[in-house]
């Protein structure tokens, strides 16, 4: 066994211990306006539940340990005194880690990852539409916990209204964990599915994704491809060219020719073996 002291390790090397060996994590899809009303929207893994009575939901955005710069959601959790704080279910999990991207101030995450905004009734940030369970919270307090990169930011929220979609509820009015399907994060690339166990998604580009709305209307309205699938092909920095997609139907002659339902289906089975930049170029091929 090897022991060590915190101060003796980088805390780059710490936080990789702490984020493998507290795991998994749930995590809070947490949804803000700037004081400008603009949308921002991320994921935080410093997460939970810690009272019913009142309900009192806590997350934690850490200053980055590279810059020592704050995120956006603390700002405006800052400010605002609201944020919306969304489950993350496998359903949405790509698009949730591409909302995960340093976009600058102002870029409107829920745009990017494709996500729906739905307007919420005691608080004025956006609640994500696909996200099975919603939390419409109220801040009460903001702890900050150093002034270091990688020290925490205790955002401690009281739920004011709450939002189940019903096809999560069994007979009685329970949450059925099998059809909610959450996921949770583990250490580096890796996620926890709670029916199923660790799989990985590669991180976001720090070059930063296209993002979902720039990718063609007939593929992004695919009624093929699912949300996920469409968050692994916005989490690229360019769109395959003409000559690529030329080249790889010259290599691929089994894709020339087919049809939109076959070649969205074709893109599909490739994005399950995480082949994006192949999946992409069976998307543009022309039919003739």
């Amino acid at each position: 066994m090897i022991s060590i002291e915190p101060k003796d390790i980088s805390t780059v090397k710490l936080q990789e211990y702490l984020q493998s060996a507290i795991a998994p994590r749930p995590i809070a899809f947490a949804s803000t306006l700037d004081a400008h009303g603009t949308p921002n929207l991320s994921p935080f893994s410093f997460f939970n539940v810690f009272s019913a009575n009142p309900p009192i939901l806590i997350f934690s955005p850490a200053r980055r340990v590279r810059g020592n710069t704050t995120k956006h959601t603390l700002e405006n959790a800052k400010v605002t005194k609201e944020v919306v704080i969304n489950v993350v279910n496998y359903e949405i999990v790509h698009q949730m880690s591409l909302a995960s991207s340093e976009y600058p101030e102002g870029v409107n995450e829920f745009l990017k990852a494709g996500f729906t905004m739905l307007s919420s009734e005691k608080v004025k940030p956006f609640r994500v539409g696909e996200s099975p369970i919603q939390f419409e919270c109220k801040v009460q307090e903001i702890v900050e916990l150093g002034n270091e990169g990688g020290a925490g930011n205790l955002i401690i929220c009281e739920v004011v209204k709450l939002h189940i979609k019903k096809e999560y509820l069994d007979n009685d009015g329970v949450i059925d964990q099998y059809k909610l399907d959450l996921v949770a994060r583990a250490g580096g690339s890796l996620y926890s599915r709670a029916r199923e166990g660790f799989f990985e998604i590669p991180k976001p580009l720090l070059t930063l994704g296209i993002g979902v709305d720039a990718i063609p209307s007939e593929i992004r309205n695919s009624g093929i491809l699912t949300g996920n699938d469409l968050g692994m092909l916005a989490n690229v920095e360019v769109i395959p060219s003409e000559a690529d997609v030329d080249k790889f139907a010259k290599e691929h002659l089994e894709y020339v020719g087919i049809n939109t339902v076959k070649k969205h289906t074709f893109a599909k089975a490739l994005l399950e073996k995480n082949e994006v930049l192949s999946a992409w170029k069976v998307l543009l091929m022309k039919r003739a």
